[in-house]
């Protein structure tokens, strides 16, 4: 008689981990393609069968842990990242350190070989073990799985994986006044067979149905949550403080009246205080030059000018810092730093009154020089004269043919979108023109300034769109994600463009504005000082990629926008799925 086959104990320990994780409030899963992973891999396909998850796949690590850093942003929850072990282990990097840097909840679910396998060159091994621990929440290199001698598994030794589970998603979420959110790391031994669920599939299934069932009812009741549950909505609160911690409310109130200068990437420039020139405000020796404090929330990064002034010797900084004893941002070196800030019983908003009014008329002065809005004249559309009615057409013509700008782009973008939408900002030279013309407005704004890097601009806006389409509020889930970025930006992360046939298209609009390469150098001091042959090599880096030809190898609609009524015209239709807009820009 030919024995039954059992279930591998990768696959009972890859399901229970899973199914633990969505008990707690996990609702997607990005996995990566590998042999050693593979009872993770299935254990994810099994439970978005049973609708416990939504599972994304992605082809290469580093673009499916920004996809994850995206979801994470949107949501404040981590969406596990699966994948095998060797170099899919290192591609993780960027993305954990961006997490680390701009505190957001990243879990990655890594796989290697058992022990017995490590150090003796074997294929595809390599000392991944606390590659993360500098950055890491919480890092654990977890012995393969088996089974006890009563044929459960043997949970000895740290192979827990409901410890696990519940280990992790607390040390990703940050801990309230200690540490804050960011990347978890499991190195998970698995030792062949590296799968098998024979006479185990019916039990994976329900298993799945009943952790999410039991998710959302924990969702939706209002009993006492378990830690996580608490410690996830701090995440979510969390993202939304670190870019602009209690100051929403003070905002709202209307009880602060202090100049408010906020990045056009934090979500926070909105009010009435809201000071969009600021930067160049600071260099005012009326204005900047008489500031005396300075109250500090989250991690500025567009400008020189907001460090130079923290660092004078005038000026007295305070920083707001939930954790206190982390890192925190101070360019002064000898800030204070506080856990929270409100507004003093005592303070009458009146005694800001001229000041800020100072402040704000020199604002809305530059705004108004700068931007890029046409208004027609309307007395001359209302002429009755066929000459009045003439010019006003040959005008109007002529607005419509005016080339695409930078300062047009980036404001057309910002205008057209709304608290519904999700608009992400890469670090290209149009998000520093955008930061010094953008007018206050209520946005949902996403960027990863953690260490301002180019990468993964793509990946981690497919993420946030992903995440925000598939919310269950109507509204939010209306939305389109509109990106900002620049060419190289684009190439920078081209591969993440690759969407799986089985997976919902987005409602995604990159605008790639295109100069041929990476001018964001040019406002440095390396364009004055540096050979003009030398800066255009290694600065510079000229391209010429057609990026049609991109948008159709990954099957993305395409469209080239080169004037001002193309683009408003763009702007106004509905959007589908998911587009590159080219903007050839011309200053």
């Amino acid at each position: 008689m030919t024995a039954r086959p059992e279930p591998a104990a990768s696959s009972v320990f890859a399901v229970e981990l899973l199914a633990e994780l969505v008990r707690r409030g996990v609702e997607d899963v990005v996995v990566c393609p590998g042999s050693r992973s593979q009872a993770l891999a299935l254990a994810a396909a099994a439970a978005e069968r049973a609708e416990a998850v939504r599972l994304h796949v992605r082809l290469d690590e580093r673009s499916a842990a920004f996809f994850a850093l995206g979801v994470a942003r949107e949501t404040g929850v981590p969406a596990p990242v699966i994948v095998t072990s060797g170099t899919a282990v290192a591609n993780l990097m960027p993305a954990v350190l961006e997490a680390h840097e701009g505190r957001v909840p990243l879990l990655l679910l890594t796989a290697d070989r058992p022990s017995e396998l490590r150090g003796i060159r074997s294929n595809q091994t390599t000392r991944q073990a606390g590659l993360f621990d500098t950055v890491a929440r919480f890092s654990r290199d977890v012995p393969a799985p088996r089974f006890a001698s009563d044929g459960d598994l043997d949970r000895a030794d740290g192979r827990d994986p409901g410890a696990l589970a519940a280990a992790a998603l607390a040390a990703a979420a940050g801990t309230p006044g200690a540490r804050p959110p960011g990347p978890v790391h499991l190195t998970l031994a698995f030792r062949e067979p590296l799968s098998g669920t024979a006479g185990f599939d019916e039990m994976i299934a329900r298993g799945f149905a009943a952790a999410s069932a039991e998710a959302a009812q924990l969702r939706a009741s209002d009993e006492p949550a378990p830690d996580y549950k608490e410690r996830s909505a701090y995440a979510r609160a969390e993202l939304s403080a670190m870019r602009e911690p209690v100051t929403r409310a003070m905002l709202a109130e209307s009880v602060w009246r202090a100049s408010w200068l906020a990045e056009a990437v934090s979500g926070a420039r909105f009010g009435r205080e809201a000071i969009a020139a600021y930067a160049t405000l600071l260099e005012d020796p009326a204005l900047g030059g008489l500031v005396e404090q300075a109250i500090v929330f989250g991690h500025p990064t567009l400008t020189r000018q907001l460090p130079a002034l923290l660092r004078r010797d005038d000026v007295e900084v305070i920083v707001v810092d939930p954790y206190g004893e982390a890192e925190h941002y101070d360019p002064s070196g000898g800030a204070r730093v506080v856990r929270a800030a409100r507004v003093a019983e005592d303070h009458d908003p009146r005694a800001l009154r001229r000041w800020l009014g100072a402040w704000v008329i020199a604002d809305r002065a530059l705004l108004r020089e700068r931007t890029t809005v046409h208004e027609p004249d309307l007395g001359a559309a209302l002429a009755s004269g066929y000459k009045e009615r003439s010019a006003y057409a040959r005008a109007e013509l002529s607005a419509m043919r005016e080339p695409v700008t930078r300062a047009m782009l980036a404001e057309s973008v910002w205008r057209a979108s709304w608290p519904h939408d999700r608009l992400v900002l890469a670090a290209s030279r149009l998000v520093r023109v955008l930061d010094g013309l953008a007018p206050a407005r209520r946005l949902e704004v996403r960027a990863n300034r953690g260490l301002a890097g180019i990468d993964g601009t793509v990946a981690t806006a497919l993420g946030v769109a992903a995440a925000s389409q598939a919310s269950e509020d109507p509204a939010r889930a209306a939305g389109t994600t509109r990106v900002l970025l620049g060419d190289l930006a684009l190439l920078h992360d081209a591969g993440s463009l690759l969407l799986p046939e089985s997976e919902p298209r987005p409602r995604v609009q990159l605008f790639v504005g295109n100069d041929g390469g990476g001018t964001i150098f040019a406002d440095l001091e390396v364009a004055g000082s540096a050979p003009a042959a030398d800066f255009e090599r290694v600065m510079t880096t000229p391209q010429s990629a057609e990026l049609a030809a991109l948008a159709a190898a990954y099957g993305w609609e395409y469209r080239r926008v080169s004037t001002r009524g193309e683009l408003e015209q763009l702007l106004t239709e509905p959007v589908a799925g998911p587009s590159l807009i080219e903007i050839p820009l011309s200053g």
